[in-house]
């Protein structure tokens, strides 16, 4: 399947595919290294828009050490030029990021769809050896190369760390340390929680806490598990996505 074409959006700080019939209905944001391309199964025919988020795909990267919440107010921007509200489509950093906006900007959000997204109940980071903290504290003072820090941090950091660049490194480390407990607290509208039961990466679990974290603060939500599918749920169960998306925007629910 052909992806759609791209756009130039907020004044060339975002590109864009729009799918289907325009206005569009639907927004998709991707995760972390992936972009829009994803979405193509999930939208082909919707009226929807999926943007590459900054540092991603055909976008620049920010102009800084961004969290999810500035990748929201970037994404605002974008919404500002289309009809709203629309229902936003969020896949693991996507989902940060459209539960920031959701916070931040009620009126431009009919609902969520969440899927493989971190928000809450991380599991607690293990301190570094001792031998690579007192490497990074003599780095820190000019007693090691900044090559030999670099291949260090290759060495020990994740796979998203060791492939990022530049700004996107850091912004990295900001958005892994980050929680959204509050925003998910100030959420008043619709949440469809996705989760793809083997999902290594995010465990089903955590979306369990977030399903009772919804519950618990009067938000209509609901969580579906999906047997036998991993993270990538926009790519191994488009159908899945579509399904949600489609019962969301007739207002039916799951």
């Amino acid at each position: 399947m052909r992806a759609a074409p791209l756009r130039a959006l907020a004044g060339g700080a975002l590109m864009a595919r729009f799918f289907g019939d325009h206005p569009p209905r639907v927004m998709a944001l991707h995760g972390w290294g992936r972009e829009s391309t994803d979405f193509t199964e999930v939208l082909d025919g919707l009226a929807a828009v999926a943007p590459d988020l900054p540092g991603f795909g055909s976008s620049p990267p920010p102009d800084g050490v961004w969290g999810a919440d500035e990748y929201a107010q970037r994404v605002i921007a974008v919404l500002d030029e289309i009809p709203s509200p629309v229902l936003v489509l969020g896949h693991s950093f996507g989902g940060r990021v459209a539960v920031c906006l959701a916070a931040r900007r009620p009126d431009l959000v009919s609902g969520l769809i969440l899927t493989g997204a971190p928000l809450v109940g991380g599991v607690p980071r293990s301190r570094p050896r001792r031998a690579y903290r007192l490497i990074r504290w003599g780095h820190r003072r000019g007693l090691i190369s900044d090559e030999r820090m670099e291949s260090l941090k290759r060495r020990h950091g994740s796979s998203d760390y060791r492939t990022a660049r530049g700004v996107m490194r850091d912004v990295l480390v900001k958005v892994v340390n980050e929680s959204y407990e509050s925003q998910l607290d100030a959420l008043s509208l619709p949440v469809h929680l996705v989760w793809g039961a083997q999902d290594t990466e995010v465990p089903v679990e955590r979306a369990r806490q977030a399903y009772r974290r919804l519950r618990e603060s009067g938000c209509q939500v609901w969580l579906r598990e999906v047997d036998g599918a991993g993270h990538d749920l926009p790519l191994s169960r488009p159908d899945i996505l579509r399904e949600a998306i489609r019962r969301m925007l007739e207002g039916t629910g799951p």
